[in-house]
């Protein structure tokens, strides 16, 4: 820490810069070797020492500190006058540029040793080492006299003649002492020998980089940012006021003592995954400090306020330097913070100046919407906000009071928003705003922000969120980004300042670095494209800068409207588009920024901002902007905005249609016809164009922005050997599960709408995942769609014709292959020990428990089948005729599939008639009958009848079998085409689930939503199947858990960290 200070208090007798020490490494002990070995004029010595600036300025401020010890140290009258002697005729030497010639370098390395052993025990300033220094003193005289100098002073020779009388010099007698040793110890002494041992001792290493990752960085980016334009910072008086506002509902505030020691079901708590995690760990036994320690590493509240405080600390400092004079400056800001209490209550003291300057300019309200209810039902948040606001005495709290209140004889609830502030201990009221009624009608993040931005103060709104983080060193540069809306931007002034963010979540498993490196490339490159030069850069989330009298009197910094307004971050950016506005980007400042670390984190994620989009494309505010823009503004926002997830349906549609239309060609006869026209014909294009490969762009382009933002940050050679560890990481796999998950719910909210929120939570996430868990969140947005791909496949593959051999096919359909197994297994390849087998054990029984178990009211979705099938038709009992319509006509494709494949069973004989479809239905109708009777079986016979219902089922199974040998034995049936009907039958079955659940309320009036039921839960039981089966069988392998952990954690293996062991889980560490 001591490389990276600047001294607190200035030394007026220096006229230059002083730098930080890491800054200075190196360059006295190089000064001292270049003067040693020079052997032309000194004049031209102080040129090449000149021409490093650093240089410069360290050997003028050791020759300053040199002469500022040796003044202190000494006291005797003749010891002081020989060296003001000295020091006298090296510095007329130097003026008439004559050092050279008077001075014999060659023993400056060993003056230098001298000293820098005398420094050494200034630093201890033990009494114990006085004749220590007399002697090093001395050794130091008669270096400089008898070694360096080339004609000798004869005061000086008649000081050092008293080497045999009573008294040598810088020896002390009784009367008179020749030194002061110890000397006297003061802050400014202590500082200035400390900076003077390491301008001497230290030099460029590599031990001297700080090994911790994220302090390089920090100090990379705040060293570059001073190099980019931004605007002068005024003084903190005349500077735009700004307030900041955090929406917090009910995230960890502070993690409790409990949730610091409860375990998981690999029995690992946040304090052992934080002690494999961080090596610097030092195991803290004041509870109250350790839970501050974890929650300052997760994303919480309390991480929050402190980052955010540091706005207050900045202005503070700077405040100081513009107002203090020049005493109080060379006395250092450290010395006011110390003062004693008297000193800082006194309003005329420079404390309460800088306190009242620092209110006056900055205030932080956290819209707690909450705490009203938390404080009265005992939660343990409303003492931890309590705690922020004691330990933070300028945040404000405010938060929506829920009261009872009786007017005209009746009882009323009345809603108030408050804000209050801590006073001693407790909380105390500063205002109550009566509401009209419950401010909780919308989306809650926008709702909670509006109705607390009335208490915000002064000209500018930074919005925070409550996973972000602020450095001190970014704090100081709010004055310069404030100052970007007094600058010229084109027409319009700024309405919204853009800021950096900084994702500080990516440095532990792969999934984290993809997200962290995907969401830095869109922050820095893509806002910075979007501001400049396409103009189309919204409000994508915190932690922009809003001007807050624009945006407070054109209806607020977010709109609120349930459903509608889901991403309600971009909507503020709309609304200040129309309304005039000018949105900019800044790079020269960031705050941190959390993201989720799971697949399952991130997905949901996605979810929400995909639903968010789909909204978008309904509303009336991209409708507006479409009209308003100019024709290349209107291309550019549409691109950056709904385009990105339209061109991701299209991508996928892409493979839908390609694979539908090579079946099609191959089911009805075409391809065989045309083939077999252009090989008689030996028409070559024709032949090339019917075998064409499908090189469908399946979400790997989705990291080309990464590749462009690292070469732009890192350079372009690590950013090479950054994508390609990403690709052994299977970074290709991520991207494209990523493109399904959008191109899934973004379809859904535009035929359906429904788009809500979704809670990703905010923890430490390095646990494994249940496939009950896995098969709920992507079974319909993945695995369907995936199988239904798989299906098509394989089906081409055996009626297809084009292709002559495997290789062909291969090489046709490899994208589409890559696509199904990127969305059938990416949920287990990057699922923490999601193949070990212990794991894959308790997996499935659990899986079977889940999917057998009967729903009912209250029966959550993780513990029934029937409740998750019921939550996952939701979107269908509040969509519209259109959505219906469109559920139904995307389901007959399958029907038409079916069609295709019956006429090519050997059943058939080659019969073309519509008859032979019709009788494919009647099996359909069959094995549809043979089911709900094994249904009404078990419900009516299963418990008391037992006996009989067995009988039943041998009866059916007796039969089945009994028509197959007939039709095997009469009919012509094969094996094959057994395999085929399966093939063709199946996805109808799937269809008639799909049409019965778009039609409930006439299946229901039918009477055979059970039956349908039945029916859809026989069907994920059989898909889970086949998805489980091959994760079971390389579960066997334990090579591929090694594999899988390296590939999901390579980040954390090169850093050193125990991933193994927090996988393998806390209690097989605990003694039996």
């Amino acid at each position: 820490m001591d490389m990276l200070l600047v001294p607190y208090s200035s030394d007026p007798s220096l006229r230059i810069i002083q730098w930080p020490p890491f800054l200075l490494a190196s360059k006295i002990p190089i000064a001292l070797d270049m003067a040693a070995q020079f052997r032309s004029k000194d004049s031209d010595l102080w040129k090449r020492i000149c021409a490093d600036e650093y240089m410069k300025c360290a050997v003028i401020e050791f020759y300053e500190s040199f002469k500022f010890v040796l003044n202190t140290l000494v006291v005797g009258e003749t010891e002081k006058r020989i060296i003001g002697i000295i020091i006298s005729e090296v510095e007329d030497n130097i003026a008439n540029s004559t050092l050279f010639t008077n001075f014999r370098m060659s023993p400056l390395p060993i003056l230098c040793n001298k000293f820098v052993h005398l420094v050494e025990i200034l630093k201890d300033a033990d009494p114990a080492n006085l004749n220590t220094v007399v002697l090093l003193l001395q050794d130091i005289l008669e270096v400089v006299t008898h070694d360096m100098m080339v004609n000798e002073i004869r005061e000086v020779e008649l000081g050092n003649g008293n080497k045999d009388s009573a008294r040598q010099l810088f020896t002390n007698s009784e009367l008179k002492p020749a030194i002061m040793f110890p000397p006297q110890v003061t802050s400014h002494w202590e500082e200035k020998i400390r900076r003077l041992y390491l301008l001497l001792t230290v030099k460029e290493s590599a031990n001297d980089v700080p090994t911790n990752l994220e302090a390089r960085r920090r100090i990379s980016f705040l060293t570059n940012s001073l190099f980019m334009d931004m605007p002068c910072a005024p003084r903190v008086r005349n500077m735009l006021s700004f307030s900041v506002m955090t929406p917090y509902y009910s995230e960890e505030t502070l993690y409790s003592k409990s949730e610091l020691a409860v375990e998981n079901e690999d029995g690992v708590s946040i304090v052992f995954y934080l002690q494999k995690i961080f090596p610097v760990w030092e195991n803290e036994e004041n509870i109250l400090r350790l839970r501050h320690w974890v929650s300052l590493r997760g994303q919480t509240l309390c991480r929050t306020v402190r980052g955010m405080m540091y706005y207050r600390r900045a202005l503070k400092l700077q405040a100081f330097l513009d107002m203090a004079n020049e005493t109080e400056i060379l006395e250092g800001y450290k010395t006011l913070i110390e003062s004693s209490e008297s000193d800082k209550k006194s309003k005329r003291s420079m404390y309460s100046q800088l306190e009242a300057v620092a209110d006056m300019k900055f205030t932080y309200v956290a819209t707690c919407q909450n705490y009203g209810n938390q404080k009265r039902s005992g939660d343990r948040r409303a003492t931890d906000i309590l705690n922020l606001m004691v330990n933070n005495p300028s945040l404000r709290v405010a938060y929506i009071d829920e009261v009872e209140e009786r007017e005209s004889g009746k009882v009323q609830k009345a809603y108030y928003s408050v804000l209050v502030k801590a006073v001693g201990n407790l909380d105390q009221e500063i205002y109550r705003i009566r509401l009209p009624g419950s401010a909780k009608i919308g989306e809650g993040k926008p709702e909670n922000q509006n109705h607390a931005i009335i208490f915000t103060r002064g000209e500018a709104l930074q919005t925070i969120d409550m996973n972000q983080d602020n450095y001190l060193e970014e704090a100081f540069k709010m004055r310069n980004l404030l100052e970007e809306f007094n600058e010229d931007h084109g027409v319009r002034p700024p309405t919204i300042l853009g800021v950096r963010e900084h994702i500080f979540t990516g440095s532990v498993s792969s999934l984290a670095w993809f997200m962290s490196n995907q969401e830095t490339s869109f922050v820095t490159l893509g806002q910075r494209v979007l501001a400049r030069p396409l103009k189309v850069r919204f409000h994508y989330g915190h932690p922009d800068v809003f001007d807050r009298i624009f945006h407070i009197t054109r209806g607020g910094i977010s709109k609120a409207s349930r459903g509608i307004n889901l991403s309600e971050d971009i909507f503020g950016g709309f609304n200040s588009t129309l309304r005039r506005g000018n949105i900019t980007h800044h790079e020269y400042i960031q705050v941190g920024k959390g993201r989720d670390v799971g697949l399952n984190q991130i997905s949901l994620f996605e979810a929400k901002v995909a639903c968010g989009n789909g909204e978008q494309t309904l509303s009336r505010d991209i409708y507006r902007l479409g009209h308003r823009f100019d024709f290349f503004r209107m291309l550019s926002c549409y691109f950056t905005t709904t385009g990105f997830y339209v061109n991701s349906m299209i991508v996928i549609f892409t493979a839908y249609a390609f694979l539908y239309g090579r079946l099609y060609l191959s089911l009805s006869g075409l391809e065989k016809t045309i083939m077999k026209l252009a090989r008689s014909k030996k028409n070559e294009p024709l032949e090339a164009a019917m075998v064409s490969q499908s090189l469908v762009q399946i979400g790997i382009l989705m990291a080309l922005p990464m590749v462009m933002e690292m070469g732009l940050e890192k350079g372009f050679r690590t950013a090479l050997g950054d994508i390609i560890i990403m690709q052994l990481q299977l970074a290709a796999v991520f991207f494209t599960f990523s493109l399904g998950t959008k191109v899934h719910y973004f379809g859904r909210t535009i035929l359906h709408g429904g788009a809500k929120y979704r809670a990703t939570g905010r923890g430490f996430v390095v646990r494994h995942e249940k496939f009950a868990e896995n098969y709920r969140m992507y079974s319909r947005s993945h695995f369907i769609k995936a199988l239904e791909i798989m299906i098509l496949l394989i089906v081409y593959r055996i009626y297809g014709t084009a292709q002559s051999d495997a290789t062909l096919y291969i090489l046709i359909s490899f994208s589409m292959w890559f696509l199904v197994v990127s969305w059938l297994f990416g949920p287990f390849l990057f699922n923490p020990s999601g193949f070990e087998w212990q794991k894959i054990v308790e997996d499935w029984e659990d899986w079977r428990k889940w999917i057998r178990s009967r729903g009912g009211i209250g029966v959550p979705a993780n513990k029934s089948w029937e409740s998750w099938w019921g939550e996952e038709q939701e979107h269908l009992q509040y969509t519209g005729f259109i959505g219906q319509f469109w559920e139904i006509i995307l389901s007959l494709r399958f029907f038409l599939y079916q069609y295709g494949i019956v006429y090519h069973l050997d059943v058939t004989s080659g019969d073309k008639s519509l008859t032979v479809y019709g009788l494919s239905w009647l099996v359909i109708v069959a094995v549809m009958i043979i089911l709900k009777i094994v249904s009404m079986g078990r419900k009516k016979l299963g418990a008391d009848f037992q006996l009989i219902f067995r009988l039943l089922k041998l009866f059916l199974f007796m039969g089945s079998i009994v028509t197959l040998v007939i039709l095997f034995r009469f009919v012509s049936l094969t094996v094959g085409d057994i395999f085929a009907s399966l093939l063709g039958f199946i996805p109808t079955g799937w269809a008639i689930v799909q049409i019965a659940q778009a039609c409930r309320p006439v299946v229901k009036g039918l009477r055979i939503w059970g039956s349908v039921k039945a029916l859809a839960r026989g069907y994920d039981y059989m898909m889970g199947s086949v998805i489980f089966a091959p994760v079971a069988v390389l579960a066997w392998f334990p090579f591929v858990t090694d594999f899988q952990t390296r590939l999901l954690f390579n980040q954390a293996f090169s850093r050193g960290l125990q991933i193994q062991r927090i996988l393998a889980g806390g209690n097989k560490q605990k003694p039996k």
